[in-house]
């Protein structure tokens, strides 16, 4: 693999998406901080309005403004903005029509609500629209504002048709700003410097899904990045004993001298019985994701494992999953 392949140099824009319940919004916010680390500035945008973000990070739900909310490992920041469709698309019509009076009138009288309802495309150019100017964004000096934006983007059945904004607005508008904008988003969208990763599970309906939404990223030239395989449950059994517990096999005799051995002397039998149980469905788990995990080896993009965190997800766990990244070669 190449070093773009491996650790994604070179890439400003990276795209999270998945399916619902892979974990999306915090492996987004775990490479945020991988993509951190060691003094850089990251900026994370969250832009389906769950405030999923100030969750994670334990923080008040975040203002229609960027935030610092992370220290990331050795130095550099996280800095976090939630995208709020109505505020934007009032900095849209500022910015294109001079409008902000006449939006904020809009706004009163439930126009954007329609509007955004009649044309969701429109909404998607607005969304995107803000992300890539942040991308884009330089300081006076002529440096990039963030090293890098990472975005929670939709989840994977709608992520194409969410990047894709000028097939998207080629109904709404043919010339002019709206056109002009989708344009600019689209130059940003398609290059190099982004990368849209898609975080799964080992399980056979967030890996068909991972699956379509790379093949259908790639009919219309989107960039596709890595695949995250969230949630990963390492084998507790040696390959010997996951083939007896699968056959149904195991030496229960030897399993209640181990129950025996463990100080238990009452209803040995019942707990051998509870565990050979509890063996049997972790043989059938183990394999299961074995073979989702060949599915996954088909695809020629570059994969990168996450650990199920016995303790739950907490701000602790998000420094654990970048430190996972980072050791992969991630960031």
């Amino acid at each position: 693999m190449s070093a773009r392949d491996t650790d994604w140099d070179g890439v400003r824009l990276h795209v999270v998406t998945g399916k619902g319940g892979t974990g999306k919004t915090t492996v987004a916010a775990a490479l945020a901080l991988a993509l951190a680390a060691g003094g850089r500035k990251v900026l994370l945008v969250e832009v389906e309005g769950r405030q999923g973000i100030a969750q994670l990070f334990d923080c008040p739900p975040l203002p229609y403004e960027e935030r610092r909310v992370a220290v990331a490992p050795d130095g550099g920041d996280v800095y976090a903005l939630a995208i709020d469709t109505e505020e934007a698309l009032l900095e849209y019509l500022e910015m294109f029509y001079s409008l902000k009076r006449a939006g904020k009138a809009m706004t009163k009288l439930g126009v954007v609500d329609f509007v955004t309802t009649i044309a969701p495309g429109l909404r998607d150019v607005i969304l995107t629209g803000k992300t890539s100017e942040s991308v884009r964004r330089r300081d006076k000096d002529g440096s990039f504002r963030y090293d890098a934006v990472v975005m929670d983007a939709p989840p994977t059945g709608r992520i194409t048709k969410f990047l894709n904004v000028n097939e998207e607005v080629s109904g709404l508008a043919k010339v002019g700003p709206v056109r002009n904008h989708a344009d600019t988003v689209m130059k940003v969208v398609r290059s190099p410097e982004t990368a849209v990763h898609f975080v799964t599970l080992l399980e056979e309906m967030p890996v068909q899904e991972t699956m379509d939404g790379i093949r259908d990223l790639t009919e219309v030239g989107l960039p596709v990045g890595g695949v995250l395989i969230n949630m990963a449950h390492p084998p507790m059994l040696e390959a010997d004993e996951l083939a007896a517990a699968a056959a149904g096999a195991l030496d229960t005799d030897e399993i209640v001298r181990g129950v025996k051995a463990a100080g238990l002397e009452h209803d040995t039998e019942a707990i051998a019985a509870a565990l050979a149980a509890e063996a049997s469905e972790h043989a059938r788990r183990t394999a299961a994701q074995g073979r989702e995990k060949e599915r996954l080896e088909s695809i020629d993009r570059p994969r990168y494992t996450l650990p199920l965190l016995s303790d739950g997800m907490d701000l602790a766990g998000l420094y654990d999953l970048a430190e996972a990244l980072r050791a992969q070669g991630a960031a």
